[in-house]
């Protein structure tokens, strides 16, 4: 079977298991009996078709190879090479008027203005650089009174990362827009038409739809480094992955941040922000709270689709049993990353609301009604002549995002503070 054939055939799966978890005839909201095992087949069924597609892919793969065709998505080999080799620390080099090639560099840079239809300040950085990710490293040198006869060895393959924050919002499932120039709306239907029975040769009640639109619009955040001379002069694998990083970590951590409760203004509106998002009030460490906070959701004809919080609100449930004093029925959370069927993320990002007692946030809802916009990922501003940086023949780096945070259904969320 084509691999055009196995998506269709995939497509037709996804459906019907959609259809049957939105459609559940068992007690409690929970599937029957015949929809349990309808179910438990359709999913046995698109395993199987899973591995067939990455079979199919394989072989489609090898095809084209042998007929020299390009295997990237988007048909254009020369454009993507050249992404992907696209050197961050050398582009910086070059805006520093350090001797380095970074033809390759200026040229990606002009391509993304033009397909982009805008001029960056500084250096534009394509999207690629930070999908690469490098594993714990530390340098391992040694010093006292008998350092002078100890030979050091420089282990930058080991360099040790800081401890950094986990950045967990566009893995729960928030949708993306990247490339976007001016303010956006993007139109909303608020309210349907209403329907209502009528007897015969009886006129129908005229009704009418309510549309509304949900707005973004450009926000910045940034960073400004210093590096040294040598380390951009170096360009080595080890120096150009861990600046990648390090940038791509703060400004993903700082988007983290006010996704979950950016105030508006300056930044974008959070979610524990945005008006139309349910709290439950008195919330506390209880099965009857933690099932009123996904109720909040299913009642506004929402679904669901994991759970965010901080690591200390997890610790209070994995350890506060579902019914008070009886052990034997487990606790709230009784796996480490799922509450009633549902993901849980956790990261420090989530804001602890200082006061007696201390609270934290446990939100609830529809990942995927989140929206991110990207007028620019990433804009790295290189300046060799800033006086301090100049008399120690550095150069200070400036890394700039602009970017915004919108919930294109806010009743999609809920959240309730426990006491932490």
């Amino acid at each position: 079977m084509k691999l055009k054939d196995l998506k269709e055939k995939r497509g037709q799966l996804v459906a019907e298991m959609r259809s049957l978890t939105d459609n559940p005839k068992g007690d409690g909201g929970d599937l029957s009996d015949e929809q349990s095992t309808q179910f438990d087949g359709l999913k046995t069924e698109l395993e199987r078709i899973e591995a067939n597609m990455e079979r199919a892919r394989a072989v489609e793969d090898a095809e084209r190879r042998m007929q020299g065709a390009p295997v990237s998505g988007t048909e254009e080999r020369q454009w993507d090479q050249a992404r992907r080799d696209y050197s961050l620390t050398r582009a910086m080099a070059g805006a520093a008027g350090l001797n380095v090639d970074d033809g390759r560099e200026r040229e990606v840079q002009q391509e993304l203005a033009r397909r982009s239809g805008r001029s960056f300040q500084g250096i534009a950085v394509p999207a690629e650089v930070f999908e690469e990710r490098i594993e714990s490293r530390d340098v391992l040198t040694s010093t006292g009174q008998g350092a002078d006869l100890i030979a050091t060895d420089h282990l930058g393959g080991q360099f040790i990362d800081r401890l950094r924050e986990a950045v967990v919002v566009r893995r729960l499932g928030a949708r993306v827009l990247r490339g976007l120039s001016g303010n956006v709306d993007i139109p909303k239907l608020a309210a349907s038409a209403t329907t209502g029975w009528v007897a015969e040769n009886s006129a129908l009640s005229e009704s009418q739809h309510d549309f509304d639109k949900v707005s973004m619009a450009p926000k910045h955040a940034g960073a400004i480094t210093e590096l040294s001379r040598n380390m951009l002069q170096q360009a080595s694998p080890d120096v150009e992955q861990l600046v990648r990083r390090d940038f791509a970590q703060i400004l993903a951590a700082s988007l983290d941040a006010v996704a979950i409760k950016g105030g508006g203004s300056n930044e974008p509106t959070g979610i524990l922000e945005t008006a139309g998002v349910s709290e439950v009030s008195s919330f506390a460490a209880t099965w009857e709270k933690v099932q009123e906070l996904i109720g909040m959701v299913e009642d506004e004809d929402a679904t669901g689709t994991a759970f965010l919080t901080h690591p200390k609100v997890r610790r209070i449930l994995r350890s506060t049993n579902k019914v008070d004093g009886e052990a034997e029925h487990g606790f709230i959370m009784d796996s480490r990353d799922s509450l009633d069927g549902y993901t849980v993320a956790r990261t420090t990002l989530t804001p602890i609301t200082e006061g007696d007692p201390d609270t934290a946030p446990l939100i609830f809802g529809n990942f995927s009604d989140l929206l991110i916009g990207f007028w620019s990922e990433l804009d790295v501003l290189v300046n060799p002549f800033e006086s301090t940086a100049y008399s120690k023949g550095n150069v200070k780096v400036r890394a700039m995002m602009t970017a915004d945070v919108a919930l294109r259904h806010p009743e999609s969320f809920a959240f309730g503070m426990l006491e932490v």
